[in-house]
């Protein structure tokens, strides 16, 4: 057998968005898997309910994604980049009985969050075009000759003009329904009459974001945007609820306002609208529930009042009977799937509970499909009923690889600290035979990992998995946490990090891992700490407080608060809710807030990771914080990966992946009394990494 390697990530097959088909005899998935060191491959399978091996549905071409069935069954809808030349997915139609899947658009803008009408004659979408895409038609039909090209210079007049790793350019999002019948009429005629154009009717336009479509009745589409008589859209967090009748001569009108983010919609045919809602007041903190509108009435009840818990980002579904609201939640180091009554007449009750994470699902008449993972795998398809029990796994896509790999074992722990009792998990290395190096060894160093967000939670899988199961096959023992700030313990914890992000996390997070080091297996003396994002700022602010750890790992993080609320991408709302000022109010409070003001104290040897598209925590923080290091005779090193965004760690590169896994092993082994490598300051750049020597295209490696 053999531990488990970064390298392995090529290898490694990852399952999402699981949707029941509507006889609830199979369900679609996305299969998605490295093709290459720079790009995925996502691919659409379908797998029987009744057991049975999954079926490849659309080609290796392009990445794949959004499987949707037909209200009949007879159709599977899916968005797709196969046939382009750059990564604006198109709309596609496959015959679920046979036949080759048709491409029905070709607009500028490229097809997302698309929904079958209930009668099954049409599909609402949204796709970001410029106002010079709409006056000349590209977003009805483009010219596949056509080449985008990007402003130069750009002219900024929004408040927010980027987010995660992308410039807007002008662009906003808009809802778009196609006509099916009119639109595969038009891919037969392959340029033709009708054309794809005919096809397409425009419902929104102007100088907004309109998202969230979703159908209530055949006649009527549902979607919310920013409030036009705000006189700064971009930095308002109120959403309102259009309803769009599709008859001629009828007008959209404004159902209601909500708060909150994203604009996330679910509809009845009957005329309920349910809608995520945050309370305005510490917003970034708060929990989200579900509210449900009453086109009819007017009337709004909250299903998920009585839970105190927040949705996840598997978010929210009608069941087929329209009367239950399925939602998923972060609890306790799991994800679970609830359902309540749209009216709100009774409490909300757990329908799906394996004790794993659920990335999505789909609910059918009387089953439930999610993709989940767990400890021993990275993600698979299951499938349990409604009302509960043991769940049935209709995947094992990862079986060849685990067939000779050895998987570590996480241990639940729960430990007291200054604000209560938090969760926590423990990782050793695994037995392996004697290729692997590592069996006996012990006490083993300590890794302590610390989650970003900061307002989500850890669980024993999810995104985290190869990471941590890396650095165990490595020789580490590996430590993680939900401190004060985390979801899935209610309000209170996850607000108890208010205008304290450093010291409050920093003490949980440390009385687990004085919890941990009392156990023989682990050394006291050898400890090393890591995280990304908002886990960035506690790595930075740990080291800045504490001696305690033998070497750092800071990624993507927040080293400067007032730096990072002037070039984020939006996310400067976390200093305005999360810490209640800005810096005009009190730059001193910000400053001393601020990593980088601990720079004197830092003795640490300190590797710095960051993307060099982050519009979500932009480089600038990290540049800063690095030159402070080596100005105060820090050893350190930057690392930046070019093409990438804040989701490195996630869907980045697939060389990039390992890359970072790989720098983050090597740069803890060079400070390790249990290894016989020098620092790698001292080592050439990419000594010891699987990746090719960069040609400065590659990864940026700076001292």
């Amino acid at each position: 057998m053999q531990p488990i390697r970064a390298a392995d990530y090529h290898d490694l097959v990852f399952v999402r968005e699981p949707r029941l088909a509507p006889d609830g005899e199979r369900v679609a998935f996305v299969r998605s898997v490295a093709e290459d060191d720079e790009s995925r491959r996502g691919t659409i399978h379908v797998v029987p309910t009744d057991g049975g091996e999954p079926r490849q549905f659309t080609v290796d071409e392009g990445v794949d994604s959004e499987p949707r069935w037909s209200p009949d069954g007879e159709y599977l809808a899916f968005v797709s980049t196969r046939g382009a030349d750059d990564d604006r997915p198109q709309l596609w139609l496959l015959p679920t009985a046979g036949g080759e899947a048709r491409q029905v658009t070709e607009v500028a803008g490229g097809v997302s969050g698309i929904e079958w009408s209930p009668d099954g004659s049409r599909i609402v979408f949204t796709q970001a075009s410029t106002p010079e895409d709409r006056d000349e038609g590209r977003d009805m039909s483009v010219d596949p000759d056509y080449e985008f090209e990007s402003p130069d210079p750009r002219v900024i007049d929004r408040l927010n003009y980027r987010s995660m790793q992308r410039y807007f350019d002008g662009e906003r999002s808009h809802v778009y329904v196609l006509d099916v019948e009119t639109a595969m009429a038009a891919a037969e005629a392959a340029g033709g009459e009708p054309s794809r154009a005919d096809a397409l009717d425009r419902l929104t336009d102007g100088d907004a974001d309109y998202v969230g479509p979703a159908w209530g009745d055949a006649e009527t589409v549902y979607y919310a945007s920013k409030p036009a008589d705000e006189p700064l859209p971009d930095d308002s967090v109120e959403l309102d609820i259009h309803a769009h009748p599709l008859a001629e001569d009828a007008e959209p009108e404004i159902l209601t306002r909500t708060t909150g983010w994203g604009g996330a919609i679910e509809a009845t045919t009957d005329g309920l609208v349910a809608f995520p809602r945050t309370p305005e007041a510490r917003m970034t903190m708060r929990q989200v529930d579900i509210v449900v509108h009453d086109v009819e009435t007017g009337e709004e009840v909250v299903p998920t009042d009585s839970l105190d818990r927040t949705l996840s980002q598997a978010g929210f579904q009608w069941g087929p009977d329209e009367e239950h609201l399925f939602f998923a939640t972060p609890d306790e180091g799991r994800v679970r799937v609830w359902s309540a009554p749209g009216d709100a007449s009774a409490d909300p009750e757990s329908v799906y509970d394996d004790g794993a994470t659920v990335e999505a699902f789909s609910v059918g008449e009387e089953r439930v499909a999610v993709a989940q993972s767990e400890w021993d795998h990275p993600g698979d398809v299951f499938l349990a009923g409604r009302s509960g029990g043991d769940p049935t796994r209709l995947t094992d896509v990862n079986a060849d690889y685990f067939a000779d790999r050895t998987v570590a074992e996480p241990e639940e722990l729960w430990f007291e600290s200054d604000g209560g009792e938090c969760q926590g998990w423990l990782l050793t290395p695994p037995d392996v035979d004697e290729s692997g190096g590592i069996a006996g060894e012990e006490p083993f160093p300590l890794v302590v990992e610390i989650h970003g967000g900061p307002h989500v939670q850890w669980t024993t899988s999810g995104t985290m998995w190869h990471e941590f199961q890396t650095l165990a096959a490595s020789g580490y023992a590996v430590f993680w946490s939900n401190p004060r700030g985390s979801t899935g313990y209610g309000e209170d914890h996850a607000t108890a990090t208010y205008r304290d992000w450093g010291d409050t996390t920093l003490s949980d997070v440390l009385a687990g891992a004085d919890a941990v080091s009392e156990r023989p297996a682990i050394d006291a003396d050898e400890q090393y700490v890591t995280g990304g994002s908002f886990g960035g700022y506690v790595t930075a602010w740990a080291v800045g407080r504490t001696d305690r750890f033998t070497a750092a790992v800071a990624q993507r993080g927040v080293y400067d608060l007032t730096g990072f609320y002037g070039s984020t991408d939006g996310a400067y709302k976390l200093v305005e809710y999360d810490f209640g000022t800005t810096p005009w109010a009190e730059p001193e409070f910000l400053w001393e807030h601020s990593p980088v003001s601990l720079v004197p104290e830092v003795d640490t040897p300190t590797l710095l990771v960051h993307s060099d598209r982050d519009y979500r925590t932009p480089a600038n923080g990290a540049e800063l914080y690095y030159t402070g290091l080596k100005k105060h005779g820090v050893d350190a090193r930057l690392v930046r990966y070019p093409r990438e965004g804040h989701e490195l760690s996630r869907s980045g590169e697939p060389a990039h992946v390992v890359d970072r896994i790989e720098r983050i092993v090597r740069w803890f082994d060079g400070y390790s009394d249990g290894t016989d490598v020098p620092p790698a300051l001292e080592r050439d750049p990419n000594d010891g990494l699987s990746a090719d020597e960069p040609d400065g295209d590659e990864v940026s490696d700076e001292e």
